[in-house]
Parts: C-alpha cells; structure tokens; sequence
C-alpha cells in the first residue's frame, strides 16, 4: 500500500501562487505521481503528471505555462507549483499515484489518492 499526504492548499487572490507538496510513504515504488482537481458538482479532472524514474511531465491544456510538476525522490515526494492563479482553478486538490506503464491521464489510471487539499483563488 501507499499513502499519499497533500499539503500546501489555501486561500490566494487570483494572480498569485500556491505550492502543494505531496509525501508518499509505504510501499513506495511507482512509475507516475500526479495531481487531478476537483470542483464543486464537477467531475475530477487531470492536472498534472510526472515520470518518477525519468521526470517527463505532462500537462492539463488549462494550465500549462501556469503549473509545474516537480519531484524529489529522495523525500518520495512531489510538488506542484501554481503560478497566475485564477478563480476557476478553485478545487479540492488530489495527490495520486500509479505504478502503471502508461502516462496516467484518467481517474481511473491512478491507484492511490491522498484525501485532497483545498485551493480556493478569489477574485
């Protein structure tokens, strides 16, 4: 098993920037970790994913350029970097985790979540 603690969510005014941080602990081997978001009466959607081993990133359209995806394996742990924050990026935040072969793009390609942070950006 592998758990999963986000961290770093909160209330910013649009424009500015959030850090959320993700440690794994457990059985840590895994090929992807990412992040999908949330929003009231929406559907979970990606956000972010990166190669554990290689560190290749993958990006929602909605955020490239905005987000960054980064890891530290030695801290079995990721990041996600939220620059020019927008109200409608306001979600509760997941963590995820796949030790699948293929990029992980769906819900249903991750096998482990983290109970989500909330990132609220008022206008």
């Amino acid at each position: 098993q592998v758990q999963l603690v986000e961290s770093g969510g909160g209330l910013v005014q649009a424009g500015g920037s959030l850090r959320l941080s993700c440690a794994a602990s457990g059985r840590t081997f895994m090929n992807y970790m990412g992040w999908f978001r949330q929003a009231p009466a929406k559907e979970r959607e990606f956000v972010a994913t990166i190669n554990w081993h290689s560190g290749s990133t993958y990006y929602a359209d909605s955020v490239k350029g905005r987000f960054t995806i980064s890891r530290d394996n030695a801290k079995n742990t990721v990041y996600l970097q939220m620059n020019s924050l927008k109200p409608e990026d306001t979600a509760v935040y997941y963590c995820a985790a796949s030790r699948r072969v293929g990029v992980p793009l769906k819900s249903y390609d991750m096998e482990y979540w983290g109970k989500g942070t909330q990132v609220t950006v008022s206008s």
